[in-house]
């Protein structure tokens, strides 16, 4: 057994871990962490605090769902309330349709949605929703695109994939391969040549890569699938589900201004809850059943929890101040950052950034394989040595939050410029 406040607490619990999971973790990118994974006891604000009793700078956040930090009060008190209610019914309640309404208000092109339990759920059932509605069979998706751990999903995709060496999971059947048609980012010709010669359901993306470090699509590229989706008869479906309601509350479509068929969501959108959900035009989200031909259930669906903090995280979003201080704390530290005497490249978004090192500019997935994968893990680990926490894959997402404050980020900024000279 292992004893609070023990020097050796992770070793220990590490050791039991991998007798009891694979490689240890039940998320490969946990296992990252070098030489082993530190253990949360609780969270507040910006911070992590781990079983060791160190209080670290959280720039992980959940992998994205904590725009408000940890344990807001706001979303605190509306879950409080929904479990003093219950946690699941199996029948429908109010709070689903006022989540719905709240997202529908925002992103206009959700005009239904059907709410599932993770980013996968939503990003699976859209691609067989895609089928369904056009009576296709094949889709195309982009390297380095992450759009969950389905069959479907897992060719050439970013972030963990990547990072372990897994571009294609074992375990996928070559007809399900068939079916998947691989472009690069930010390559129209491609796009359209496949469009010509195939079938094709739909064209899958995340419109601002998040699981390749940060890759956002030049403004013509997705102006070119818009228009190319629509002369073929294909559907465009955005990945938002680490963009949508992060980049603002209408979500990287809003930000471009260009429109697609079908949007999955998450994160965000749970307010650090388990969520997914997948919206879109009426008559493609009405095939699902129970009024079309396209299955999908499940007993957690709009979990009334995930909900009420759902809708409480919006709610505070919609305010703006939020959004003013996790997009001011991501600027200043990327201006920091871009002091590193190392050759390096940045990308950012809002409160969504990236640092390369070795390479001038990052496209696409192969500029971004051709970083220094091994300079940033170093960065990453002296940050940590230093009590903030960086996401352990090059292939992630730095995150701000509207908890990384002024003085949040001076303290980062000083430990940046503590270990920048001890970067080689």
């Amino acid at each position: 057994m292992v004893k609070r406040g023990d020097a050796v607490l992770n070793k220990d619990l590490w050791r039991e871990a991998l007798n009891l999971f694979a490689g240890g973790v039940n998320s490969p990118v946990r296992a990252a962490v070098k030489p082993q994974p530190f253990y949360t006891d609780h969270a507040y604000g910006p911070f992590l605090f781990t079983e060791n009793n160190k209080k670290i700078v959280d720039y992980v956040l959940g992998y994205g769902p904590l725009i408000l930090g940890h344990s807001p009060q706001q979303v605190k008190e509306k879950v409080i309330d929904q479990i003093n209610k219950g946690w699941l019914y199996g029948t429908p309640s109010k709070v689903e349709i006022k989540l719905a309404e709240k997202i529908s208000q925002h992103i206009r092109t959700v005009e239904k949605i059907r709410f599932v339990n993770s980013g996968t759920e939503a990003t699976m059932n859209a691609i067989r929703l895609a089928r369904g509605y056009t009576k296709r069979e094949k889709i195309i998706k982009f390297d380095g695109n992450y759009h969950g751990a389905h069959d479907y999903a897992l060719v050439d995709a970013g972030s963990a994939a990547t990072e372990f060496g897994v571009p294609i999971s074992d375990g996928i059947p070559k007809d399900v391969l068939k079916t998947v048609l691989l472009c690069n980012y930010n390559d129209l010709d491609c796009v359209e040549n496949f469009l010509k010669k195939e079938d094709i359901a739909a064209v899958i993306l995340e419109p601002i890569m998040g699981n390749m470090g940060v890759i956002p699509a030049d403004q013509d590229f997705l102006e070119g699938l818009r228009e190319l989706t629509k002369t073929y008869n294909s559907l465009l479906i955005f990945d938002e589900v680490i963009t949508g309601f992060r980049v603002g509350l209408e979500g990287a479509q809003g930000l471009y201004e260009v429109y697609p068929d079908l949007t999955t969501l998450g994160k965000i959108i749970g307010g650090g809850f388990p969520i997914g959900a997948i919206g879109g035009k009426k008559e493609i989200i009405d095939n699902f059943t129970p009024n079309g031909r396209v299955f999908n259930a499940g007993t957690f669906n709009a979990n009334p929890v995930s909900m009420a903090a759902g809708l409480a995280t919006i709610e505070e979003l919609e305010k703006g101040k939020p959004y003013d201080i996790a997009n001011a704390a991501a600027r200043e530290i990327v201006e920091e950052l871009d002091k590193i005497p190392i050759f390096h490249t940045i990308n950012s978004v809002k409160s969504m950034f990236q640092i390369f090192f070795g390479i001038e500019e990052v496209h696409n997935a192969k500029d971004a394989r051709n970083a220094n994968k091994e300079k940033y893990i170093e960065f990453q680990r002296k940050l940590l040595d230093n009590d903030i926490f960086f996401p352990p894959s090059q292939y992630e997402t730095i995150f701000t939050s509207a908890a990384h404050t002024d003085e949040i980020v001076s303290l980062t900024i000083e430990r940046i410029k503590k270990i920048a000279s001890e970067i080689k």
